[in-house]
């Protein structure tokens, strides 16, 4: 699966246009992963323990997002982005939404 936040795809010419697709997850750190969390805040620097659960929700939107555009019959994705919303304290949506293309063999 090709996954571009282009529009195109060099090379390629796009066949149909299957529709937006999305991967969501909402995630919100466990008791061990807030307490460092939390102590990592008082220190200061990189949070080494909100990055992993930042990433870690990144992917899983992503992977959600693919198997969205697989089941659809898509071999791409254009116009990728991700978009975050933290709607209550430490509950984050993160969102991994793209375009569904078919791409000429």
């Amino acid at each position: 699966m090709i996954v571009t936040t282009g529009n195109e795809i060099a090379g390629k010419s796009i066949k149909s246009y299957l529709g937006i697709v999305r991967g969501i997850v909402v995630r919100s750190p466990t008791i061990g992963q807030g307490v460092m969390g939390g102590l990592k805040q008082i220190v200061g620097g990189n949070n080494e323990t909100y990055a992993k659960i930042c990433d870690t929700a990144r992917q899983e939107s992503f992977d959600r997002m693919v198997q969205h555009a697989q089941a659809l019959g898509a071999n791409a994705i254009i116009g990728m982005r991700y978009d975050a919303t933290e709607f209550s304290d430490a509950v984050t949506e993160v969102l991994a939404y793209g375009t569904a293309v078919k791409l000429d063999a």
